[in-house]
């Protein structure tokens, strides 16, 4: 349901400014309203205390604080919860947070279902409806924050979020960036930017615009060391080509204050890319990256033809990075049983647009 007023959840610092400026207010209360929806998760104007009784009144006029409604919640075996969160349209999109030691990751989505067509996905086979409003992706921190804080054993709190959920974020640039804002502000979530990473398939020109604009910690969908077999998985490839998204890459950890490296993302794909020879490629293309390489074993889904590779390949695999001096860890699978594990998560997406279309009106954004 929509209306006239303005949703505030999804307002940075610097937008809520604004918006009280507009409305003749000292730009100071966007900080308290900030504390308000996200450290103390108030949705109702009236129950903010610090606030006059003329500007609440002023703000149930004109404004709301919207948070969209979950569907369904699941919870696995090992701890993983997934919640559906409906969209407009009869849309849905699907939020996980895994709980580990010392240590609760939130994995968020930036779009209804995918523009691109990455073959080893799940939401890529779901084609691609909209992309989420700043509101929407910060919203799904705002429920899963809630949803945690009534666990019983009071033990589970989102410390880290990844923007690796369904869409591919920086084809949702302004809302992703504004979304990522809030979760580092102090008045938002106070979370570092090294706990907030943003995977991509390699979308070149944003990578660079991202590092002056909110740089937070990244990782890219890579899977293959050459680009013919690249193109296959990720057809972005035929875009961007690995070098060029290796020289991004380069120039995004250059130059910073604090010390930086690539999370390098590489599911395991039986016969497909977990030979010897590819191991030996992927450390010649990475030797002068500063990188973390996660490999991730292949979650199925539906109507593949994809196999994930043998844990004996895989150890193989690992092993020959590290023999090579890089920094190497497997992915343990959670919340496969629920349907939550990576490459997973589908949601449900409707009004399919065709997705050459709306990848291509995307990149009319990008060079604007």
């Amino acid at each position: 349901m929509t209306t006239d007023r303005t949703n505030l959840l999804g307002l940075d610092l610097q937008a809520m400014e604004a918006f009280f400026v507009e409305i003749g207010e000292k730009p100071f209360r966007a900080r308290q309203l900030l504390q308000w929806i996200h450290q103390y998760q108030i949705t109702d104007f009236a129950e903010m205390s610090n606030l006059s009784k003329a500007l609440r009144e002023k703000l149930a006029a004109i404004a709301e604080i919207r948070v969209p409604e979950v569907m369904h919640e699941h919870i696995s075996a090992d701890g993983t919860r997934k919640w559906v969160i409906r969209m407009d349209g009869n849309n849905a999109i699907e939020t996980v947070f895994i709980p580990e030691a010392g240590r609760g990751t939130l994995c968020v989505s930036s779009q209804v279902g995918c523009a691109l067509t990455c073959t080893f996905c799940s939401t890529a086979q779901q084609g691609f409806n909209r992309n989420l409003t700043a509101a929407e992706i910060v919203a799904q921190l705002w429920i899963a924050n809630r949803a945690l804080n009534k666990d019983p054993k009071g033990n589970r709190v989102v410390t880290n979020v990844v923007m690796m959920g369904m869409g591919e974020p920086l084809a949702n640039y302004a809302n992703v960036v504004s979304a990522m804002n809030l979760m580092r502000d102090d008045y938002g979530y106070g979370i570092s930017w090294r706990r907030v990473t943003l995977s991509t398939s390699g979308m070149v020109p944003m990578i660079d615009k991202l590092k002056q604009d909110c740089p937070v910690s990244l990782a890219i969908s890579l899977h293959a060391a050459n680009d013919e077999l690249r193109s296959q998985i990720i057809p972005l490839n035929d875009k961007y080509p690995i070098a060029e998204l290796l020289a991004a890459c380069k120039r995004y950890v250059e130059g910073g204050q604090q010390r930086r490296h690539i999370t390098v993302e590489y599911v395991m794909l039986a016969g497909i890319n977990d030979s010897a020879q590819d191991a030996k490629d992927l450390i010649r293309i990475l030797k002068d990256l500063p990188t973390k390489i996660n490999l991730i074993p292949f979650n199925p889904f539906p109507g593949t033809d994809y196999r994930c590779s043998s844990r004996n390949v895989i150890e193989k695999f690992k092993q020959q990075l590290m023999d090579a001096g890089l920094v190497v860890t497997v992915r343990k699978t959670r919340g496969d049983d629920i349907v939550a594990a990576c490459g997973q998560l589908a949601g449900e997406v409707k009004d399919k647009t065709r997705r050459s279309q709306r990848l291509a009106e995307q990149e009319v954004v990008f060079v604007k």
